[in-house]
């Protein structure tokens, strides 16, 4: 249910109950009474709010009051595990992303969704339009590469069980070294603190290890249908491409190619970053920031009374969307 106090700056969690019951968990900073335009943040398949630590307080504290909220999709961070893994799909969670925007009376947002994340924003795009005022694409986009998403197959819900942190942080070294040759141990110790979580003692995955099933399904040899459709549905509001320069998931190609269909939309590559890039560091901080102001100012939500906002936010029906992009 929702969490009724208006919120003083400081970051709460705060669960919404989705329609089958589960309890869903949401991290929200800044005032809920905030003029500027609502930020929404969405993690990858197997990630939680805490990937957006540093980005959801730059926003929500900046230079102008904001509402932000990252969510733990079903199976993730604090959010119910589900008993049934088949629900682990995109309708599903975007019927839960839908259920939490109408619980917390956020009509009209900035989405920033990572990788999933980005998925899922694409496809709010289509089924309520009025919701998205303006989307971050998070090393994301209509096409996914094979060779990335096999490697990810390759790991997701499969990864060694450590006995600490800095023994997790030596495992994520050597998986991910290669994509992201210039992090620092320090780096490497704070994406295993992101990555494992401690339960009866023990290390554990931030995330049922169940969504390994999403992706058994998924033929390497066969491309995964492309969402030029619904990234066509981002053409009437600001969009923002964050992409990895050593990414695997979204190459330059199809970057370009977004481009080409949206021409306004900003892009930002992040060197020696592969999928997907830290949301940390001044200048891309600095740049989001920018970014969603960029949106408030096309929604008309700079001043002190902005101007009401609506949208056609209702129950998504899972039928709708199949299966295809678990």
């Amino acid at each position: 249910m929702q969490n009724n106090i208006q919120g003083d700056g400081n970051p709460r969690s705060i669960f919404v109950t989705a329609q089958d019951g589960l309890r869903l968990h949401v991290r929200e900073y800044g005032l809920r009474t905030a003029p500027t335009l609502p930020v929404v943040c969405l993690p990858g398949l197997a990630r939680t709010v805490r990937d957006f630590d540093a980005l959801a307080p730059a926003l929500a504290n900046g230079r102008l009051d904001r509402r932000v909220i990252a969510i733990d999709s079903r199976g993730r961070g604090q959010s119910d595990y589900d008993r049934n893994p088949e629900n682990y799909n995109v309708a599903t969670e975007l019927g839960d992303v839908v259920a939490i925007l109408a619980a917390l009376g956020i009509g009209e947002a900035v989405f920033i969704g990572s990788s999933r994340g980005g998925l899922l924003t694409m496809l709010l795009a289509v089924a309520h339009p009025t919701a998205i005022a303006g989307a971050v694409l998070h090393d994301i986009g209509p096409v996914i590469e094979p060779k990335g998403l096999a490697r990810i197959k390759s790991y997701v819900g499969k990864l060694p069980q450590p006995r600490n942190f800095a023994e997790g942080s030596e495992i994520l070294r050597r998986l991910f070294s290669a994509q992201f040759p210039k992090l620092t141990a320090e780096d490497w110790l704070a994406a295993a603190e992101r990555t494992w979580k401690t339960s009866d003692g023990e290390f554990v995955a931030t995330y049922d290890v169940r969504l390994a099933q999403t992706l058994t399904e998924i033929d390497i040899e066969r491309p995964l249908p492309p969402m030029w459709a619904e990234f066509g549905a981002l053409a009437r509001v600001p969009v923002l491409v964050i992409r990895g320069g050593n990414s695997d998931i979204l190459s330059a190609e199809t970057t370009a190619s977004m481009k080409e269909r949206h021409p306004a939309m900003d892009v930002i590559e992040v060197p020696d970053q592969g999928h997907v890039p830290l949301l940390a560091g001044a200048d891309l901080l600095n740049s989001i920031a920018t970014f969603v102001v960029k949106c408030d100012s096309a929604a008309n939500r700079t001043g002190p009374n902005p101007k009401n906002a609506r949208s056609d936010l209702q129950a998504v029906p899972s039928e709708r969307w199949g299966r295809h992009w678990q």
